[in-house]
């Protein structure tokens, strides 16, 4: 196309003729949209894109511990912190647990949606990205035929290597004694007779109802599946079903789906699923159970984004994170048995990971704890995550408070008795309990009240005949002018829990039982004569036979054996009873994933040598899954002469 001259200016001052003026013009445009392109792929163009890129387009946000200057400068819609007032804490939706006692009992509330929640972004993102990058760098250099992995790269061979015994004993803990061998095989098949029906009618679901004979999910595991079978595997593992685990684990690695979007007790997760699988590891070796369970462990990283760092009770393990406490807990309070219940497995995530953030988490739980004031030296059950006080003065050693203690002491042998902190937070806890809880009733029977704001309630729950066990395993490192009084207490606790199976019908015990009204060891009303195969008085025997060899507590365990054996095995599996105080079953249809774990395992230990995972090397958290002792210092002699070895 051919440009005709402007009338009245002539070609000279036009300095350049109209065509030739158009395509320099249409350079330097091209010019300047390719410069102004390129910076978008420069590293220090994030600035330039916020200006220019649409303001719908979400901005990372960091997202702190605490509510820092440069947090408060963000706008209101994208601050990561919301002050307690300008939150609605939304109750829990869904199942509610059956580990602690008031979980188990309230009815579940419906889940307002809050204002606003913490973004799954930030620190937690970062965290996990951390977390990923270690993991996937101990897994290249930690398997098992790896023997010259660095110092600072966990080894299996170096773990099995500071084991002071075998896991399984010289011949898998089987007693000498005929007898008492034929009371551990009758264990072992009530073990295979519930995992079958588990597989026959429930296989993938989290339960089985053994009358209806399906299986049951909830959600108290945020849309995680199969916890029956991951509670099942080292307890089919140690007693040589071998099929039956072979069976589980080929589940775990094609069908147990971590990326779930719902709405999880962060307590109940950690100690199935993470506490599981962790046992599944150590005892195994297989690199697939850590890779699963450091997975998991990054998805409960964000229930610790508080001001506080206390975690939430509820988290969704999706990649929201969000997080919330539970709707019927007090003032939007945490629950001291959930957030106190972490730290044997999240040191354990430190461990195969190499991310220090797990340990982190909950030895910032120990700070705030130690930091603030406790009445008569007792920890109450409600602390809020906010503010960092506690919500009410309730104590209790059963429900909302138990695993708090027995995570003290644990957490202290789990160190190799190297963690002083651990120490004296539970002895110091016990000083307190046994100058405001311990009771003697008017028989003779010593029991652990409850305490409410200095009144007494004259009860004990069934969770709380843990204790027994506990305070067992705890008396040999107390001064020592309280060791034998340690024991004889711990075996005083056992002997009332063990009345409280006696006293009963069905010589089963009851979920609570009073000290009050005339009567002893007894429940007293209709709501508390339930039972739902708890392992807590079990638990307390096998501990005390190890501790002892009194007959008598294999006794009691085989008491235990044919009441279960009597009431609550059915035509398919194993189930609850609502009175053990008549001889008139009336089953709950659930066959708790814990009977699995816990309540079979420890009847099995009970019947077993003690070479069967020998206290010496293991620790049990609080659904049975056992944890190795961490012995540092011979962990790093062996990595010196891994790499003298490899020189």
């Amino acid at each position: 196309m051919v440009f005709r001259k402007l009338p009245g200016v002539s070609a000279s001052g036009m300095g350049l003729r109209l065509s030739q003026k158009f395509v320099f013009l249409l350079f330097l445009s091209g010019l300047v949209t390719l410069c102004f392109g390129a910076l978008f792929f420069l590293p220090d163009s994030v600035r330039l894109k916020r200006i220019f890129l649409s303001k719908t387009e979400t901005q990372p946000v960091t997202v702190g511990s605490g509510s820092g200057s440069e947090n408060d400068a963000l706008d209101h819609s994208k601050r990561p912190k919301v002050p307690e007032r300008a939150r609605a804490v939304p109750a829990a939706r869904g199942e509610t647990s059956t580990k602690l006692k008031s979980l188990s009992r309230r009815p579940a509330a419906s889940r307002e949606a809050p204002e606003e929640r913490p973004a799954g972004g930030g620190r937690a993102q970062e965290e996990r990205t951390a977390s990923r990058s270690r993991t996937e760098s101990a897994s290249a250099g930690a398997t098992s035929s790896d023997r010259g992995a660095s110092s600072d790269t966990f080894s299996y061979d170096r773990f099995k290597g500071c084991l002071l015994k075998p896991p399984l004993g010289r011949d898998t803990g089987r007693p000498s004694d005929p007898e008492t061998n034929e009371r551990r095989e009758k264990v072992k098949e009530m073990m295979k007779f519930s995992w079958d029906n588990y597989k026959r009618y429930a296989w993938g679901k989290n339960e089985l109802r053994p009358l209806t004979r399906n299986g049951h999910i909830g959600n108290m595991f945020g849309g995680l599946r199969g916890a029956s079978i991951i509670d099942s595997l080292d307890t089919l593992y140690i007693m040589g079903l071998t099929e039956e685990y072979n069976d589980a684990k080929e589940w775990v690695q094609t069908s147990l789906d971590l990326n779930s979007n719902g709405e999880a007790s962060l307590f109940e997760v950690n100690i199935r699923y993470v506490g599981g699988l962790l046992a599944a590891y150590y005892l195994t070796g297989e690199e697939m159970y850590k890779n699963k369970v450091l997975e998991l462990g990054e998805k409960l990283l964000p229930a610790f984004n508080t001001p506080t760092g206390i975690p939430r009770g509820v988290i969704n393990l999706g990649s929201s994170g969000t997080s919330w406490s539970w709707g019927w807990a007090s003032a939007g309070s945490s629950i001291l048995a959930e957030f106190g219940t972490l730290h044997l497995e999240f040191v354990h995530l430190s461990e195969l990971s190499g991310n220090p953030v797990y340990t982190e988490k909950v030895m910032n739980i120990r700070k705030l704890l130690n930091k603030i004031e406790k009445p008569h030296g007792l920890y109450p059950n409600f602390l809020s995550p906010v503010s960092g006080n506690w919500v009410q003065h309730h104590v209790s050693i059963g429900g909302l408070g138990d695993s708090f203690y027995e995570y003290l002491i644990k957490s202290y042998l789990m160190s190799d008795k190297t963690d002083g902190e651990a120490k004296k937070m539970y002895y110091g806890a016990m000083e307190a309990i046994e100058a405001n809880l311990v009771q003697k009733s008017p028989g003779g029977l010593t029991y652990m009240a409850e305490w409410r704001g200095g009144i007494l309630d004259h009860k004990m729950g069934h969770l709380a005949c843990f204790s027994g066990g506990m305070i067992g395993i705890g008396a040999d490192d107390g001064a020592p002018e309280k060791r034998q009084h340690f024991l004889d207490l711990a075996a005083e606790i056992t002997h009332t829990c063990h009345e409280s199976y006696t006293r009963s019908a069905t010589k089963l015990g009851p979920e609570a039982f009073r000290f009050d009204g005339g009567g002893e060891a007894t429940a007293t009303r209709l709501s508390d004569r339930y039972y739902i195969l708890r392992p807590e008085v079990i638990e307390s025997y096998m501990y005390m036979w190890r501790l002892t060899h009194d007959p008598k507590y294999r006794e009691w365990g085989w008491e235990a054996v044919e009441a279960l054996e009597q009431h609550c095995r059915v035509e398919s599996g194993f189930s609850g009873i609502r009175d053990v105080y008549t001889m008139t079953a009336s089953h709950d249809n659930m066959q708790q994933s814990f009977f699995l774990s816990e309540t079979l395992k420890y009847l099995y230990l009970l019947f077993s040598d003690d070479d069967l995972l020998p206290l010496e090397d293991w620790v049990f958290n609080t659904e049975a899954h056992p944890l190795p002792v961490i012995r540092r210092s011979c962990a790093q002699d062996e990595a010196t002469q891994d790499k003298t070895s490899s020189e």
